[in-house]
């Protein structure tokens, strides 16, 4: 298993005379697997929330749904099962793939009652998953209909926050229209993994077998990308990167030493994470060029990762060099495939600032936000996004509040491209 490592600018080519350039730099990343490579073995952890109002059709349809999963594990698959109200119990221990009848009578047992504590089930999950992360593609799948009435937001975060530093990924997924957004969203980001909304209970099937489809591609794990910039490049100072794809996520910029980095969590074989950078090239210093036309270094890049399959941990891929055309008499040279991850990271944070205005209660700026969004899907071909981001707008131009489920909707779409 190899690293794929792919950069791009959205333009390639440097005016000689300009003083300061401004350019975006899209980095796809992948694992690359061999005709030798095995699939890693899966380490899945599901915390499953029976709170009182998961009653009837939405907690078995849940359980359904977790029974499927289980049944798609391979022989020296790993499962794991905490179920959550106010308080948190496992249900399955971290086991492998034995017996599993025993573990789906289990998961067919549970019933629903009490409150909602979504830090309790979560501290229990990363516990749990933890026993088996060796060698592994090691997950948690929180699915929750409610708010953390019984819980701690701040602890949810830290949580995520501690799963990272055990080599975790955590998936968040929202059932119903009640669900907290941002503290979900905030922990699927931390955690390094993604967010769903389950509108109705029949979904819930689709939705975790997508999520199950995803890690069984994954071929590397705990993987960050690193940057070396040259002296006279630097970072935007707000907002510097982001990933674009398979979601639209801000990631923290971190400093190793001289060097800058962002965690990317698993690596996928089938599926490129797209990091977006915002860059700034100062002028370059005299005597550098001298012709019409001369190649200049601005960075260089490199992934980290651990390779499970051979028990391997901080590997480094190739050094990859990221060079600029400098010109003496410039032409733009526009890449449009960095336009449309651009395209996407905007959609993203117009919507971001759409949720702002309409927490602040501006609902007129709200709803301009949100059609300037929706342009911008148009732009990007993402037609499913644009009707839906349309729609709240028109909503709110009309004098009426998003429903719950409108916004939940709404967010995730700014997110990713939904699929049809």
């Amino acid at each position: 298993m190899k690293v794929g490592l792919y950069p791009a600018l959205d333009d390639a080519n440097l005016d000689l005379d300009r003083g300061t350039s401004n350019r975006l730099l899209s980095v796809a990343v992948s694992a690359i697997a061999d005709s030798v490579d095995r699939s890693l073995p899966v380490n899945l952890c599901l915390v499953l929330d029976h709170s009182g109002s998961m009653g009837g059709r939405p907690l078995e349809t849940v359980k359904k749904a977790a029974m499927g999963l289980v049944e798609r594990l391979n022989p020296g698959d790993r499962i794991s099962v905490v179920a959550f109200d106010h308080r948190a119990k496992v249900l399955v221990s971290n086991q492998t793939i034995d017996n599993l009848d025993k573990v789906k009578r289990q998961i067919q047992r549970l019933e629903a009652d009490g409150g909602t504590a979504i830090d309790e089930g979560l501290k229990l999950g990363i516990e749990e998953v933890a026993k088996g992360k060796k060698d592994s593609v090691s997950q948690v799948f929180l699915l929750t209909d409610g708010e953390n009435e019984h819980g701690d937001n701040k602890r949810c975060l830290k949580l995520a926050q501690l799963a990272i530093e055990r080599k975790l990924t955590i998936n968040s997924l929202g059932f119903g229209a009640n669900w907290n957004q941002d503290v979900l969203e905030k922990i699927a980001d931390a955690g390094g993994g993604t967010l769903s909304y389950i509108e109705q209970p029949e979904q819930a099937v689709t939705e975790f077998g997508r999520l199950f489809n995803r890690i069984q591609t994954v071929g590397l794990t705990n993987a960050y990308l690193l940057f070396d910039l040259m002296p006279n490049v630097r970072f935007a100072e707000l907002k510097p990167v982001a990933q674009v794809t398979p979601d639209t996520i801000e990631l923290p910029l971190q400093k190793e030493g001289s060097r800058f980095m962002v965690r990317l969590g698993d690596l996928m074989t089938d599926a490129q994470r797209v990091i977006l950078a915002n860059l700034y090239i100062g002028k370059l210093p005299q005597g550098k060029i001298c012709a019409s036309q001369q190649r200049f270094a601005i960075a260089s890049l490199q992934v980290r990762y651990d390779n499970p399959a051979i028990s391997q941990e901080a590997l480094l891929s190739d050094l990859i060099p990221v060079e600029v055309n400098v010109e003496s008499v410039y032409q733009p040279a526009l890449n449009p495939e960095v336009e449309q991850y651009s395209l996407a990271l905007r959609k993203y944070r117009q919507t971001q600032l759409a949720e702002t205005k309409l927490q602040q209660g501006d609902r007129i700026a709200a709803a301009t936000l949100l059609q300037t969004a929706a342009k911008t899907a148009l732009q990007m071909g993402d037609i499913p996004g644009a009707t839906v981001l349309q729609t709240s707008a028109t909503v709110l131009q009309s004098g009426e509040d998003l429903s719950e489920g409108d916004r939940k909707k709404t967010r995730i779409v700014s997110k990713t491209i939904l699929q049809p």
